[in-house]
């Protein structure tokens, strides 16, 4: 078969698997007075469409903040303001003002789910299809395997298609930054990163790869003379691409400001519900939040996130490179997961679209993070009713991936790049660290298996409510802390060489 019919065929099989999840509940249905995610972004087209732009993000009689105020950057509002015109189009009634508050019908249901499908099929997955194919070394029955798991992917999924929220636009718009930029095309990958990071703010958790990519790569070209003038185009192009999707609301200083102050929330705290980040599983020892204030809360977050994050900027900057890029966004946007202030755990997406570039040179270690991720969401997917979507893609993706891209196979200790690890462990005896590896992998799986059905089927008791989610956060945390080490390594280690790439093929 050709390899633009297997192409179509994952793609076709990827959106089935995408509308089947769409089929089930979402975030908050049936639950007033504040429902949920659903709710807040038909909330959005409503307020967008009704109130002129200068109302947008202030409070007042027909836009309270307190529910489902907008809190994110420009761009997202105005995709809120097109689906909105097409809404009104459709059925005045699922965004009249006030009256469509809360508002729930199976044909608008199938409005709000089309409307990620389309945004998926425009930006999602063609960047997925082209970085597969332009950015991954191998065979194009290899490409063509890491694409279909690159599309089953089932955090994402489930959190677009169960949940409900657009994160196939920012993380789209950043995936074809990071293609442009593996092409060479430095002002478009500038651009494209500028409009995701437009649409979600939380794209700052892969900025600082960006910056440091494109500032050691004219570096590296003389600051004096080619590095200089790319240096020049790549900030115009960053400053328009900005003016532009700024551009109504930078007339007024106080509108400016008053969008900035909804997109960086800081009176919400260091950290909600049970997110498998640092401060979250630290609390269950130490009640940081009854210790600390509010402010240096917010200092110890950004000290911690900044000295995390400065050794994988710092080798970037100097090896500005695919591979250093790659591991940088990963290494990245971790550090902010586990370090920075107010995480969402649906935030370890932006750490799961760098792990998913990193599937065909590190199968069994991105796959094994993917599910990790996955699982890390759990008590969000039984809040939702998602059981079963979350059950039948994350074994589908287990199966999938690890014998299409040949995981448990290709893990020698080269393949893992554990070479470095022998040298740091020096004082102990030499170890088959690759075995180690391949059995904490199974009793991982198991663990997560064990602790889904008993937080599925058993009732915590009544004097520890939050017991099992407490424990799902915990032990992903484990799991995060410890691959952010291992990339962390493995960036400051040797590239992968033509010899285990061979093999991998």
């Amino acid at each position: 078969m050709q390899t633009w019919s297997l192409v179509s065929i994952c793609v076709l099989l990827g959106v089935v698997v995408r509308w089947g999840v769409s089929l089930k509940s979402y975030s908050g249905e049936g639950k007033p007075p504040m429902f949920g995610d659903y709710e807040a972004q038909r909330h959005w087209q409503e307020v967008t469409y009704n109130l002129p732009l200068e109302e947008w993000y202030f409070n007042s009689t027909n836009n309270d903040l307190n529910y489902w105020g907008l809190d994110y950057p420009p761009l997202t509002a105005y995709h809120s303001l097109i689906c909105a015109h097409i809404a009104k189009i459709i059925n005045p009634e699922w965004v009249e003002l006030h009256r469509s508050r809360g508002y729930e019908s199976p044909r608008h249901k199938l409005f709000m789910r089309a409307t990620v499908l389309v945004a998926d099929l425009l930006i999602f997955i063609p960047a997925v299809v082209l970085y597969c194919f332009c950015l991954s070394d191998g065979s194009s029955k290899k490409k063509v395997s890491t694409l279909l798991c690159f599309l089953l992917y089932p955090g994402l999924i489930l959190i677009d298609y169960g949940h409900f929220q657009y994160n196939v636009v920012s993380l789209g718009f950043a995936l074809w930054g990071v293609l442009a930029l593996g092409l060479g095309w430095d002002m478009l990958g500038s651009m494209a990163f500028s409009l995701a990071l437009s649409y979600k703010q939380m794209e700052l958790y892969h900025a600082l790869p960006f910056f440091c990519y494109l500032l050691g790569k004219c570096v590296k070209l003389g600051l004096m003379g080619r590095g200089l003038f790319l240096l020049v185009r790549i900030a115009a192009t960053v400053l328009v691409t900005f003016a532009l999707c700024w551009l109504p609301f930078l007339s007024d200083p106080n509108q400016a400001l008053q969008v900035v102050r909804r997109i960086f929330p800081v009176a919400r705290g260091l950290f909600e519900d049970k997110v498998a980040n640092t401060w979250c599983s630290l609390n269950i020892l130490i009640k940081i939040r009854s210790i600390l204030s509010s402010d240096s809360q917010l200092y110890l977050s950004f000290a911690c996130t900044f000295l995390a994050v400065l050794p994988t900027c710092l080798r970037l900057l100097t090896k500005p490179n695919l591979w250093q890029f790659k591991l940088a966004l990963a290494n990245s946007s971790l550090a902010f997961f586990l370090f920075s202030y107010q995480v969402h755990e649906k935030s370890i997406l932006l750490a799961s679209l760098p792990v998913c570039l990193l599937l065909n040179d590190l199968p069994l270690v991105a796959i094994w993070f993917l599910q990790v991720s996955t699982f890390s969401m759990l008590p969000l997917f039984l809040k939702d009713g998602l059981l079963v979507p979350y059950v039948v893609t994350s074994l589908a993706f287990l199966f999938f991936s690890t014998y299409l891209l040949s995981a448990l196979e290709h893990s020698s200790e080269e393949e893992l790049r554990l070479g470095v690890y022998h040298k740091l462990l020096f004082f102990l005896p030499k170890m088959d660290l690759a075995c180690i590896v391949r059995w904490k992998f199974y009793i991982s799986i198991a663990v997560m298996a064990c602790l889904s059905v008993v937080s599925a089927a058993l009732v915590p008791p009544p004097h520890l409510p939050d017991l099992f989610p407490v424990l799902v956060s915990t032990v992903a945390f484990m799991h995060f802390f410890g691959t952010f080490i291992y990339l962390n390594i493995v960036q400051f280690s040797a590239p992968p060489s033509r010899k285990s790439q061979k093999k991998n093929n």
